[in-house]
């Protein structure tokens, strides 16, 4: 995909989501998901142009390097369960884009990072659960990237910026995750304190711009970090530090109170 100087740079982002597939179907309290589904539906009006393709970094694909699907025609994996039946129904039938999957790849080991293409990998539910919301007519080409074992942020940082430059070629990058992942804290208002902590300092950090990657980096020491994050489940944060990598000037560019803890998408202009 050669640069276009016509085409706009997007913007890339950190996003939420949601619990399994909890935008289609209810819930109790029935409006928990209602805002965030708001912000997901409203997202392209805010882009300066609809994207030629997307790369979607989900925290439910973990490679020992970066892995990038390169599927033609990317098949749905329904990794949750003990939702109801017509959840396991939806569909996303997006095409994938080998040509781009290619040269993720070349970008990525150029700058120093293993990386390889798994052609058969389809889009697991923090692909398509948000995407259906964002793009529901699944007409621009998606392309899903890992994220490589040991969840290194500074790595992972390093990663966006190999690939920020597709940005000026009208790639849209997605980092989808959740900004608190602690399992057992979400329903319990013992959280709620810790995540509004741990998501100030993310907006905070994400917004300094001599010092973003650095404090992105340390994240585990920021106010309640280990406590929204536990070790064994950071996974859910790590796709925001290929965002904030592959982004310029970021921002908190939604927040809401889901089951008692505060939850958060960044954009990164």
């Amino acid at each position: 995909m050669p640069p276009d100087p016509e085409t706009a740079r997007l913007p890339s982002f950190f996003l939420p989501h949601g619990a399994g597939p909890c935008f289609f179907m209810d819930w109790d309290p029935p409006e928990a998901w209602d805002r965030m589904a708001a912000y997901l539906k409203g997202l392209t009006a805010t882009l300066p142009a609809p994207p030629k393709a997307i790369i979607a970094v989900s925290a439910h694909w973990i490679e020992p390097a970066f892995t990038v699907a390169a599927a033609a025609r990317p098949e749905l994996i329904f990794d949750y369960y003990g939702f109801p039946p017509h959840t396991y129904q939806l569909t996303y039938p997006a095409p994938g884009d080998p040509a781009l999957a290619a040269r993720v790849v070349e970008l990525l080991q150029a700058a120093g990072l293993p990386a390889k293409e798994d052609p058969d990998r389809g889009f697991d539910h923090g692909v398509f659960i948000p995407l259906k919301l964002v793009f529901p007519e699944a007409e621009i080409p998606v392309v899903p990237l890992s994220l490589a074992a040991g969840l290194d942020p500074a790595r992972h940082l390093a990663a966006g910026r190999a690939l920020g430059p597709l940005r000026e070629e009208g790639v849209l990058i997605l980092g989808t995750g959740m900004s608190f992942h602690n399992m057992r804290g979400y329903g319990d208002p013992r959280y709620a304190a810790p995540s509004d902590a741990f998501d100030a300092w993310l907006a905070e950090a994400v917004a300094d711009p001599a010092g973003r990657d650095a404090r992105l980096a340390a994240w585990t020491e920021a106010p309640g970090g280990l406590q929204s994050h536990p070790r064994g489940q950071e996974e859910h944060l790590i796709p925001l530090m290929v965002a904030a990598g592959a982004g310029g000037p970021g921002r908190c560019d939604f927040t809401d109170r889901v089951l008692e803890v505060s939850l958060s998408a960044f954009r990164f202009d």
